[in-house]
């Protein structure tokens, strides 16, 4: 098992998966740089353009908070809370405006029991179980001589994980699609902004695709190491 490992081919599914990621945090970190140095004609802060859009749709109910760190922003769906980062909640820039918009998408997605959302929402608690549990139950089962059982819950738990990945898609895609169209029939950044925003915005879903297609490739490794072993 130890020279399986050591030499063990399928290792360049991770690295490539490892090296995708990285470049699209570093697509994203670049443009968001870019156009946080660009300020929008509105003067709008993000906190504001995101307590206008809320109240545009008719949320009144959601808090915009600040929280500390660099793209850290989300919407917390059970708190019904939209925390913007150190860069997004005071800043003017079109940058900014553009991801509090996009996280605006997600409180409206909320409000209206978009489908893709409350299953990935659903997925939380099972995803996370999953994607933790996953090599430990692997490694019990060929520790248990090759438990087939045991190693397939783990491929499963780990299948769990990916799908949550894939199903993050087009809950983000569609949060950027809303906060584009918001921010233009709101006239809260100009044509010219919004092909800017529209940028980052894509940078930003970059991430998201590296993040599945990591997972993807992770899980077919672990199904060409273990999925093709005998039963018990």
């Amino acid at each position: 098992m130890p020279f399986f490992y050591y030499y063990d081919p399928t290792y360049i599914l991770v690295l490539i998966g490892v090296v995708i990621s990285l470049w699209a945090s570093a697509k994203v970190n670049s443009t968001y740089q870019k156009y946080s140095r660009t300020r929008s004609y509105s003067g709008l802060t993000g906190a504001e353009a995101a307590r206008r859009i809320l109240n545009s749709a008719g949320i009144y109910d959601v808090t915009v908070e600040h929280v500390r760190g660099n793209l850290t922003d989300h919407y917390d769906p059970r708190a019904r809370v939209l925390r913007l980062s150190d860069s997004v909640y005071g800043s003017s820039s079109v940058a900014a405006i553009g991801v509090a918009a996009h996280e605006c998408g997600h409180a409206i997605q909320d409000e209206e029991s978009y489908a893709p959302l409350r299953i990935r929402s659903a997925l939380v608690p099972v995803a996370n179980f999953g994607t933790k549990a996953a090599i430990p139950i692997i490694i019990l089962g060929l520790f248990f001589g090759s438990s087939y059982t045991l190693i397939q819950i783990g491929l499963l738990c780990f299948a769990l994980g990916t799908l949550f990945q894939i199903v993050t898609l087009p809950v983000e895609f569609n949060a950027s699609a809303r906060a584009v169209r918001i921010l233009g029939d709101s006239h809260m950044l100009m044509e010219e902004e919004l092909q800017q925003t529209r940028k980052v915005l894509s940078a930003a879903a970059l991430t998201y695709v590296a993040a599945a297609l990591a997972s993807v490739l992770s899980l077919l490794r672990l199904f060409l190491l273990f999925g093709g072993r005998d039963r018990d």
